[in-house]
């Protein structure tokens, strides 16, 4: 899964590098999630903006193979995540900081039973 760490990091890389290191952490997963296609999908939008090309124009076909081989509900979540890089990246920012907080929670009280059940 991509943290919010690799996102921080991927910052001082360029774009066509990001673009190269999401694709191969994708295809390392099995089951890859809706908000990693979204990271995927949106850096490619902002290539296909860069290069002046249409929007869609090779984006399309990265969603319609993902049709095939994904869940429909994963696709739709990407696309929408992808929306929301685009348009409002510091919701999703805040939004990806409150998931990562909520798992950091979670581990420290599993923890913390562990501990207090030895």
């Amino acid at each position: 899964m991509i943290s919010e760490n690799d996102l921080t990091n991927s910052q001082n890389i360029p774009f066509e590098e990001r673009i190269t290191r999401i694709e191969k952490m994708i295809e390392a997963e099995a089951e890859p999630k809706a908000f990693e296609l979204g990271l995927l999908l949106a850096l490619k939008m902002g290539q296909e903006i860069r290069e002046k090309k249409p929007l869609g124009s090779t984006t399309g076909d990265i969603v319609a193979a993902w049709s095939s081989k994904y869940p429909e509900s994963v696709v739709e979540e990407a696309i929408a995540h992808a929306k929301q890089f685009l348009t409002n990246p510091g919701a999703l920012a805040e939004k990806m900081k409150n998931i990562m907080l909520k798992k950091m929670n979670q581990q420290e009280e599993k923890k913390d039973e562990a501990e207090s059940g030895k």
